[in-house]
């Protein structure tokens, strides 16, 4: 799942995980994406921007990380706002730098998701 505010970063990561063999699912805020989890918890990673508008990743990581049917799905965070030192209280699972090298995306959702 990619939860991402801005549609161009959105599509044009979804486009290419597509091509890459991977089965998508977007949302443009932290609530979109909780209420997609409600209608499907079987996602192998979450892609996560942090600044969004009406929930944002702070927001979402707390409420998945809360949730005990959601809080074991992997997060990545994918944003230019701390890239280069994560950020402790985000708790993720990995972190990658915008703009978006897509050879290390696909090497760090690699090992948690299989392609379709």
């Amino acid at each position: 799942m990619i939860v991402e505010d801005d549609r161009d970063t959105r599509e044009m990561l979804g486009r290419f995980l597509e091509l890459e063999g991977f089965t998508v699912r977007t949302a443009a805020n932290g609530r979109q994406a909780l209420e997609s989890l409600e209608q499907d918890r079987n996602m192998c990673v979450i892609l996560l921007d942090l600044m969004m508008p009406v929930m944002n990743g702070w927001q979402f990581r707390e409420a998945q990380t809360s949730d005990p049917r959601i809080s074991n799905i992997p997060v990545v965070v994918v944003t230019a706002a701390g890239a280069q030192e994560p950020i402790p209280s985000i708790k993720a699972d990995a972190w990658v730098a915008k703009p978006v090298d897509f050879d290390a995306l696909l090497s760090t959702i690699g090992p948690l998701c299989q392609r379709a």
